[in-house]
């Protein structure tokens, strides 16, 4: 499992534009992503979930990545949040 945490800088936090984006980078993934979020997590996959969670900009998220794509998947979740979010 790999882990990292990641500060939203987006102004308008996560919202539905960059979580559908978000969703297709995952959804091709052998690995199941999580994000967390003051105790709550989303499955990454799952839209509802994920803006449940109600991410602000200066919110500071952990990502979570276990499977058999971690390492490839981590690498691409930061660099998709660090352009997008």
């Amino acid at each position: 499992m790999i882990q990292f945490s990641y500060t939203v800088k987006d102004g308008a936090g996560i919202h539905a534009r960059p979580a559908g984006a978000l969703i297709k980078l995952v959804r091709d993934s052998k690995s199941r992503v999580t994000v967390k979020k003051d105790g709550k997590e989303a499955d990454a996959a799952k839209i509802f979930t994920l803006m449940a969670l109600g991410v602000k900009c200066g919110d500071t998220v952990i990502v979570e990545i276990e499977g058999e794509d971690e390492e490839m998947m981590a690498a691409n979740l930061k660099t998709y949040m660090q352009e997008n979010l």
